[in-house]
């Protein structure tokens, strides 16, 4: 495993989630990814930084695209010559009300990369303050319904390259709901997984998991088997980092995820092009993963 005592990676071609100083909940000016990925030998990083469209949260009118836009095209140009590839990205907040408003943001604007995710803010029942509460006296699919309803809703918009952290309502449930329990439970993923095997939507391996209570990757790996078999070929992975020391954070763990599925590449939009990032030969031979999708 290449990796040093932090779980930070090297030697991988891609990390496909981070966050910088224009996301509202990150405090890492671009520039400092970019050094660590010379310095990790990292090729190509995606920059996903938060949009939300719900008046009133995080991300709601935080920095403008154009901004955005702005700082990751200068870097990419100031990085470059250093052997490092920055693309464009977005994370938005997918919720169903403003999906109009999502649909027209990307119809007038164009990312290399587009993740889609769900989050839990102050209203959610999964807020720290709400969680236990929901969580008494329910069934397991009743305890996740809102939040794995939501994701297939964003899964069915068509709208993303990618599904960000599709489980990630894991991080709030512990310890009422234990991943143990969700693993038992794979067919409570199934619709989701079946959604995005139907529009072609990537699922990410996002490895912020690894740092937070729910201690595996969202999703962990049953799943991303199970997305697999079910004819899932598009797979992402990122450190989803918000702070400097989390860059590529278990992301050697997140690719051994990816391969341990059968996988042999990850599926990466860049700009109007859909170009494949073939895993290295480390992890497709341990693995016996095939060079390309099959």
């Amino acid at each position: 495993m290449i990796q040093d005592t932090a779980g930070q990676a090297f030697d991988l071609p891609f990390d496909g989630h981070l966050h910088t100083d224009l996301s509202p909940d990150s405090d890492v000016p671009i520039d400092d990814y970019a050094a660590q990925a010379v310095e990790r030998r990292i090729p190509e990083i995606a920059i996903t930084d938060h949009v939300d469209f719900v008046p009133g949260t995080p991300a709601f009118s935080y920095a403008s695209f154009e901004d955005r836009e702005r700082v990751a095209r200068d870097a990419a140009e100031r990085w470059a010559p250093r052997g490092v590839t920055i693309r464009f990205g977005v994370e938005i907040t997918y919720d169903r009300a403003h999906e109009a408003d999502i649909r027209n943001h990307l119809a007038r604007h164009a990312y290399d990369f587009v993740i889609g995710s769900v989050h839990v803010y102050a209203g959610s029942p999964y807020h720290v303050s709400r969680v236990a509460a929901w969580a008494a006296g329910r069934s397991l699919a009743e305890i996740v319904a809102p939040y794995f309803d939501e994701v297939l809703a964003a899964i069915r918009s068509g709208l993303f390259d990618a599904i960000g952290h599709l489980d990630f309502v894991k991080r709030y449930l512990v310890p009422h709901v234990t991943p143990a329990q969700l693993a038992a439970a794979p067919d409570l993923y199934e619709p989701l997984l079946d959604a995005l095997v139907q529009t072609g939507t990537a699922l990410e391996v996002n490895t912020s998991g690894l740092r937070q209570a729910a201690g595996e990757t969202y999703p962990a790996s049953p799943i991303v088997e199970r997305y697999r078999v079910l004819g899932g070929t598009r797979v992402s992975a990122g450190s989803d980092a918000h702070r400097r020391e989390a860059f590529t954070a278990g992301l050697e763990a997140g690719y051994r995820v990816v391969a341990a599925a059968g996988f042999g590449e990850l599926a990466v939009r860049r700009g109007a092009d859909d170009a494949p990032v073939t895993l290295p030969d480390r992890f497709r031979t341990a693995e016996g993963v095939p060079a390309t999708r099959t």
